[in-house]
């Protein structure tokens, strides 16, 4: 049998109303609620104190442990979980993983910054595409087929990420940082200087074919521009208007997570009718599902914190010596975050995914 997700595909050509990816409820709470979610806890951070120190353990909890880890196991869900999907391409989701456990052992083994330096170019890759193919899902929604507007959409979605990286990298060491200390490439501040007027150029195009868009009454795209705008605004609040653990971690997790919670569960539910028992439980509301998520998450963390960190005992229990077998045990822990990585770029693609319609 064959199983199809359907978001209404149907694009809009002729309609000048918004149109969605999802529904006009859940793509605002996902993309513009998750973004006001982000500002606000920056403005109750500012007040209190809290960008001027490390972030907080309940924010920590909340945002890192609850969103970022536990959207990482999101994924289980489009493919571990999924049997039919799993059978289909076998030997890709089965190889992702264990090769990705030998390059880390083999990486780690040549140094914990290498090691650490390569996973985080991963991860920024995989960040800055996430939030490009919102945009390319939303082009191919409302049925926009100009080359123009394309050219601009990649410029400004990439730029409104890529800048405050090379900003970022420009001026190490910062008050943050992705996985651990100097785990970025220090660059000259040439790059930055050459890379912000292009920035600014890109973002003035966006704003001013939008503007048309509005000022001839077409709110077709709205979805797509609360993307590119919410995506600018973060990341350039959380890494180049401050310098603060706290504000990085808040502008820059929730917009990328709870979008991801959202298609995964979408997914989800329409798979449910063909999966297995324990498949329709998980999936049976969204309390469920995030809580499910949420115990894979906290049992990472635990290993994480009682085997490398060493941090939040009052959370996670007592530590574990396992320095001995770090360069076997590190990898192994960030297998999930690497999988995620790499197999976000072949399973929402249309090629390769048949049964597969995405919005």
């Amino acid at each position: 049998m064959q199983h199809t997700l359907e978001l209404n595909v149907t694009a809009e050509k002729q309609s000048y109303a918004p149109v969605w990816l999802f529904s006009s409820r859940l793509d605002l709470t996902v993309f513009l609620g998750s973004a006001v979610a982000s500002l606000f806890l920056l403005a109750v951070g500012w007040p209190l104190g809290l960008l001027e120190a490390e972030t907080p353990d309940w924010t920590w909890i909340s945002v890192v442990l609850l969103i970022d880890v536990a959207h990482v196991w999101s994924t289980s869900f489009r493919v571990y979980f999924d049997i039919a999907e799993l059978r289909r391409r076998f030997w890709l989701y089965l190889l992702v993983p264990i090769f990705g456990y030998m390059l880390g052992v083999a990486l780690y083994s040549e140094g914990e910054l290498i090691f650490w330096r390569s996973l985080a170019a991963l991860a920024v890759f995989h960040f800055v595409r996430q939030q490009y193919g919102w945009v390319a899902l939303y082009r191919r929604k409302t049925g926009d087929v100009s080359r123009l507007t394309k050219y601009i959409d990649i410029a400004a979605v990439y730029l409104a990420t890529v800048y405050p990286l090379a900003f970022w990298m420009t001026r190490l060491p910062r008050n943050f940082e992705w996985f651990v200390p100097n785990d970025f490439i220090s660059l000259p501040e040439l790059v930055e200087t050459i890379i912000f007027p292009v920035y600014v150029a890109a973002m003035s195009a966006y704003a001013f074919v939008a503007a048309q868009r509005y000022f001839r009454r077409d709110f077709s795209a709205i979805g797509k521009d609360i993307v590119v705008a919410t995506t600018a605004i973060c990341w350039y609040l959380g890494i180049v208007a401050f310098n603060s653990d706290y504000a990085f971690t808040v502008t820059n997790v929730i917009i990328h997570g709870v979008p991801y919670f959202a298609l995964i569960y979408v997914y989800a539910k329409a798979r449910r009718e063909t999966a297995g028992r324990i498949y329709r439980l998980a999936t049976s509301n969204w309390l469920v599902f995030l809580a499910s998520l949420w115990a894979f998450a906290y049992i990472e963390e635990l290993l994480w914190h009682r085997g490398v960190w060493h941090e939040r005992q009052w959370f996670f229990g007592g530590d574990w010596d396992w320095d001995a077998v770090k360069v076997f045990f590190v990898p192994l822990l960030a297998v999930p975050q690497l999988t995620h990585y790499v197999l976000d770029g072949f399973i929402w693609r249309r090629r390769g995914n048949p049964d597969l319609r995405l919005p």
